[in-house]
């Protein structure tokens, strides 16, 4: 690789990295956030809700938006955009405030993460393969270190520190990639001839506004009873008028000649849509543990957030660990072991959750996240390999564009149980309740990986056999 390739490399990686980041190092401070502003978990967790809701809408719109206005200038304005939420979220007057320059920050990163994996392929023909690995490494990588950094944070400079800490990255992906990645070469008439209305027609912006008012809707229908204790007129309207939209969404995603997410596509291979359904349920699992654990531990165990950044970093450090262990694995005996194994092993770290009460030594919590660290390592190849097998090639950029779809929901609705089975605060009890149902989604799992190898391959065979007609 080059020494060009390589500042390339530094310039995308240092940016994609703000994504994964800022959405696990949020883990550590819900619990002082909700100290700060006197809220109870319920309406904290709109902190989690909004930057996954965002990223999954902006990520696959921004792709699109590349193709027509260039992906350096998507890149360095994600950039941008990112600065100016990192600068302004500590200085927000209320929880309110910060909700949404926390929206606007997960739309900068999801500009930044939908075009540098783009930008890696297109600029980068030597060694690709490595280069798309270190980038791997990069996003995986913050992700896994996230709730450390974190917590050392928190501990040392409070909470706004983990939006401070983004400025210095963004400011040297900017100056790096502005140096080093090669000028955009799009015609500027394809973008400048086109209409608003057919740019909305290729973002699917009717699809995009139904998905976001009817996930939202449902979201605060549902939270809002569960915060109030009781289920008003109005709590049952607002969820009625996101069912409402979420069934237009559907049928109007059917429809659509470029839609948000292709429903069609699901209805037409069935082995891809299983894999995705997996995909929800696995993410489903492990976010309920990386979002719920560190406010188990101040809450309920009253750990520090330093400590708890450590305690979480066991999960991280063998997810990091096991992932390249795992892909050699995967190539060998393809992915059904190994998703056996994560099953396996996702269903004793849950079971175990229910065993532990204020008591319990610290060894016990770090087995717990052992047990699901290995497991997403496993889970990181595995369902990404899954999803290869099960799709036919010519379909392969919008099957991967939908599996993250999918990561997205699973973490949503991870937020949506941790709010409906905790409530107000945390308990041990409640974490408990938590560990049974999370047993039972894993036991799921297993069921399913184990079912793999006779549907799952009639399905793949079919879907090619499909496509080759």
């Amino acid at each position: 690789m080059s020494v060009r390739s390589r500042w390339l490399m530094i310039s995308v990686g240092l940016g994609v990295l703000l994504n994964p980041l800022n959405s696990s190092m949020i883990s550590v401070a819900i619990a002082r956030l909700q100290n700060v502003y006197r809220l109870d978990y319920t309406v904290v967790s709109w902190i989690i809700f909004s930057f996954y809701i965002a990223s999954s809408v902006a990520q696959p719109v921004m792709g699109k938006a590349s193709d027509l206005f260039g992906r350096k200038k998507i890149f360095l304005t994600g950039l941008v955009v990112s600065f100016v939420a990192s600068l302004l979220a500590p200085l927000s007057p209320n929880f309110g405030w910060l909700i949404v320059f926390r929206i606007v920050q997960s739309i900068g990163t999801s500009m930044i993460v939908s075009v540098g994996m783009a930008i890696v392929r297109i600029h980068i023909t030597e060694k690709q393969a490595t280069a798309l690995s270190v980038l791997s490494i990069f996003l995986s990588g913050a992700a896994a270190i996230g709730p450390f950094i974190g917590g050392v944070l928190i501990h040392w400079w409070d909470w706004p520190a983990i939006f401070f800490v983004n400025i210095p990255f963004v400011v040297t992906s900017f100056l790096l990639a502005w140096r080093n990645i090669p000028k955009d070469e799009l015609p500027t008439s394809v973008a400048r001839g086109m209409s608003f209305r057919k740019w909305f027609d290729l973002i699917d912006a009717s699809g995009v506004l139904l998905f976001t008012v009817g996930l939202v809707a449902l979201l605060v229908g549902v939270l809002s009873a569960k915060s109030f204790g009781h289920v008003s007129f109005g709590h049952v309207i607002v969820g009625l008028i996101g069912l409402f939209s979420l069934g237009v969404f559907v049928r109007h995603e059917l429809k659509a000649t470029s839609p948000f997410i292709p429903l069609r596509t699901f209805a037409k291979y069935p082995a891809m849509t299983w894999v995705n359904v997996e995909f929800i349920l696995v993410n489903l699992l492990f976010y309920s543990i990386f979002f719920g654990l560190p406010s188990y531990l101040q809450m309920v165990r009253h750990v520090s957030e330093f400590h708890t950044g450590i305690l979480m970093l066991s999960l991280g450090l063998c997810s990091l660990v096991v992932s390249p262990i795992a892909g050699i694995w995967i190539d060998k005996s393809g992915p059904r072991p190994a998703l056996l194994l994560s099953g396996i092993l996702m269903t004793l770290g849950s079971v175990w959750i229910v065993t532990l009460n204020e008591t319990s030594p610290v060894i016990s919590v770090c087995l717990a996240l052992a047990a699901f660290g290995v497991s997403n390592g496993l889970n990181n190849v595995g369902m990404q390999t899954a999803l290869f097998k099960s799709s036919p090639k010519e379909i392969i950029g919008v099957a991967s564009g939908v599996f993250m779809t999918s990561r997205y929901l699973g973490t949503i609705l991870s937020s949506l149980l941790l709010s409906i089975v905790m409530g107000d605060k945390f308990s041990s009890g409640g974490f408990r309740l938590l560990g049974a149902i999370l047993s039972v989604i894993a036991l799921s799992l297993v069921f399913m990986s184990w079912r793999r190898a006779e549907s799952g391959q009639l399905d793949t065979n079919s879907a090619v056999h499909h496509t080759k007609k």
